[in-house]
């Protein structure tokens, strides 16, 4: 009988050892702790002779008694389970010895508690949203340290909306590649598409908010700005980057070097084609607005405007993609 058994069950008796319960035809029946104790050393060990030194050791821990004690306790044993001693069905006296428990116990598996196990859809939606959110930050505190003129505050507003735009775009891309998902699979290359399309849909929100939003507020026209484009560009490179790390089985750093230049690459290609992502966005806000704590200028100086691109979409696709590469492994 292993030492690891939870419930226990012999004649009409159940001995829950993880509840400390003796049940009787599903009643409980009162012991102290010590005879229960006793009750399951002896349970635990059907057919094995067990020694007084033993009680000694596990039911009373080294704490001096007399053999009274011990007596005492199978007695009392006997009593609850409705045993005798001269026809033992139970608990059998070896005289000098010890004891040994004589009826068959059968080890009962006790019903294991399921833990709450997100659906491969969820964990994506979640996992790419909050890798959205992670890139916001990250790329949020670059632009608000090399792009302001120093300002706490033009620091703390220029990090809240960048982290706001990307876990706007995470959820975006994570909820088009959890319906993709659904159809295909998680492995599936159709992932890539919905993440793709996801991004179309977020781009084109945003690009509107932007747009019309900032024009009927300051009755300015900001011009194209990141959108839809952008956004399917963006969404491509996460889901690509993500779906060829669970398909190839990467290790974490291959999985992180493999995003950051895919999301580099493809992000500088479509800058190069004449695609616009953040940072263009931001020095096209402080142009139309120069009194703002906006200062492009150095960064555009020393990364250019594909730089800046491909600098976005590395940071972009390898959060996205460590982030559901961790969330997958602690559900494995």
């Amino acid at each position: 009988m292993g030492e690891n058994s939870a419930i226990l069950r012999f004649g009409q008796f159940t001995l829950d050892l993880a509840d400390r319960r003796l049940l009787r035809g599903g009643q409980a029946v009162e012991l102290g702790s010590r005879y229960f104790d006793a009750l399951a050393l002896l349970a635990r060990h059907p057919g094995q002779l067990v020694s007084k030194d033993r009680f000694m050791d596990e039911v009373w821990r080294g704490i001096p008694v007399t053999d009274e004690a011990l007596t005492q306790a199978i007695r009392t044993l006997r009593r609850a389970l409705g045993d005798e001693a001269s026809a033992p069905r139970f608990i059998e006296t070896v005289p000098k010895h010890g004891y040994r428990f004589v009826a068959e116990v059968e080890d009962v598996q006790a019903p294991e508690k399921k833990s709450a196990r997100q659906s491969p859809a969820a964990r994506i939606a979640g996992a790419t949203t909050l890798g959205g959110l992670a890139a916001g930050v990250v790329g949020g505190a670059f632009y608000g340290i090399f792009a302001t003129s120093g300002g706490i505050a033009g620091f703390v507003t220029l990090l809240l909306l960048t982290s706001a735009l990307a876990l706007l775009g995470g959820a975006g891309i994570g909820t088009g590649m959890a319906l993709a998902s659904l159809w295909r699979g998680e492995r599936s290359w159709a992932v890539v598409a919905g993440g793709a399309a996801g991004g179309v849909v977020v781009g084109a929100l945003g690009s509107a908010l932007a747009s019309y939003g900032l024009r009927a507020l300051t009755g300015m026209e900001l011009g194209r700005v990141t959108g839809l484009f952008e956004g399917m560009v963006l969404g491509l490179a996460a889901a690509a980057a993500t779906v060829a790390a669970w398909r190839l089985s990467l290790s974490r750093p291959t999985a992180i070097v493999a995003a950051l230049v895919c999301g580099a690459g493809i992000a500088a290609m479509t800058a190069a084609a004449g695609g616009r992502f953040y940072a263009t966005t931001l020095a096209i806000l402080e142009w139309r607005f120069p009194h703002s704590d906006l200062r492009m200028a150095g960064v555009g100086s020393a990364l250019g405007e594909i730089g800046t691109a491909a600098l976005e979409g590395a940071v972009f696709a390898a959060s996205i993609a460590m982030a559901n590469i961790i969330a997958k492994s602690r559900q494995a």
